[in-house]
């Protein structure tokens, strides 16, 4: 059964630090791009980042720029997202998501067809 799982959300204050892991079961990593997600309350979800099969990346969100990078281990069939100086406007439930393809979409939600549950993040003022 094709799964991603989402971990390492929790409650962070302001400029802390947490890393986020996408596992993926069902499927080999290596030949897919893996997206990350967030939505935050009353808001629709946004890309935040997405890394292609060879490792190369492709950022959708421009706050995070400096802050968030995007790693992948195939050997452990896992995704990570690292953020770092955190601000209450990251706080939302961040999803992992497969792309259709080995690459990185421009753009749309829609491109991407598995998606983990999410894990939540609250960045304290």
């Amino acid at each position: 059964q094709l799964q991603l799982v989402e971990s390492g959300g929790g409650l962070v204050q302001a400029g802390g630090s947490l890393r986020l892991s996408c596992a993926a079961s069902g499927f080999t990593l290596d030949y897919y791009a893996i997206g990350w997600f967030r939505q935050a309350p009353g808001k629709g979800r946004e890309g935040v980042l997405c890394i292609n099969s060879s490792g190369g990346w492709r950022r959708y969100e421009d706050s995070v720029k400096g802050r968030f990078t995007i790693s992948r281990d195939n050997a452990k069939n896992t995704v990570y997202l690292q953020m770092n100086s955190l601000d209450p406007e990251d706080t939302a439930v961040y999803f992992c998501a497969r792309s259709r393809m080995n690459y990185c979409p421009g753009s749309g939600i829609s491109m991407f067809d598995y998606w983990g549950q999410g894990t939540q993040v609250t960045v304290s003022s």
